[in-house]
């Protein structure tokens, strides 16, 4: 068993050898010395896990579970997280077999160990009742706002993966950066690698606002590098507004002024072009 007994911030991850069935919330509390509330609220945010014979490590919510002598159990308890409250998503587009959601800035697209509650995945799960599985098949930085697609079928999920593997959706972004990026023309290509892999992104530049000292930007981005576009236009010296991990001179704003607006490609179930767009006027910044 590893028990951190701080417990504000705590691991724990032990083999229950009692001699008989006990429920899971009363374990952890005389486990961790926290309270059955504090257990029962983590355990609904995802922070619990049980190793099941078929399916490894999954998270476990009920607090009433009985667990058996035996029984791998693990608890991620970050009390600041799960305070958290997340900002929410939209659904704009239920498909069936995929939809699309617009996830605010702020929002995980996936949980963590430590939780899931303040998770684009978790929000969509509970959207639909817990009636329908949810398969993240693609990413958004937290930092970052826009469209989103969530597969709702093994099969589907396998699909749409593919897609985004193949480059077969384009993905369009609007941002805005630090400077006079119309002094390099108002469009061009950044093709610098990224992680010793060919990545590509391709912009328009709009009107500089010399008085705020920054240059609206559209861009497409033909590879799906990590954060590759963060990166890429701090690489040409135009760091994204807000970006928190690059870029200098750009962090002093309120959040960073990066969306994605648009997700297009030809839809495997209704085999025809689909383009999934945010209005400018319903844009986050």
């Amino acid at each position: 068993m590893k028990n951190n007994r701080d417990t504000k911030k705590l691991s724990l991850r032990t083999d229950f050898k009692g001699p008989k069935a006990v429920a899971a919330a009363d374990l952890l509390a005389e486990l961790t010395g926290l309270s059955k509330m504090r257990i029962k609220d983590a355990m609904n945010k995802g922070a619990v896990w049980i190793l099941r014979k078929k399916g490894g490590l999954q998270r476990l919510r009920r607090a009433s579970a009985d667990l058996k002598p035996g029984t791998h159990i693990e608890l991620y308890y970050d009390e600041e997280l799960l305070s958290l409250k997340p900002p929410e998503a939209s659904c704009l587009h239920d498909q069936g077999h995929y939809s699309v959601w617009l996830k605010p800035a702020g929002l995980l697209s996936q949980g963590t160990k430590y939780g899931d509650h303040c998770s684009l995945l978790r929000q969509a799960e509970l959207y639909f009742g817990l009636r329908r599985e949810v398969w993240l098949i693609h990413r958004l930085d937290r930092e970052a706002s826009g469209l989103m697609l969530i597969a709702h079928t093994k099969d589907a999920a396998g699909v749409l993966s593919e897609l985004f593997r193949k480059d077969l959706i384009v993905k369009k972004y609007r941002l805005e950066v630090l400077g006079d990026l119309t002094a390099r023309g108002k469009s061009g290509t950044i093709d610098l690698p990224l992680d010793d892999k060919p990545a590509v992104t391709d912009y328009e530049a709009g009107e500089y606002d010399p008085a705020r000292n920054l240059t609206p930007v559209v861009a497409v981005i033909r590879t799906g590098r990590l954060h590759q576009i963060r990166r890429h236009f701090d690489m040409i010296g135009f760091p994204v507004i807000g970006d928190p991990q690059y870029g200098t001179g750009n962090k002093n704003r309120t959040g960073m002024k990066l969306e994605a607006v648009s997700l297009s490609f030809l839809c495997p179930y209704r085999n025809e072009n689909v383009a999934y767009t945010i209005e400018k006027d319903s844009s986050t910044f």
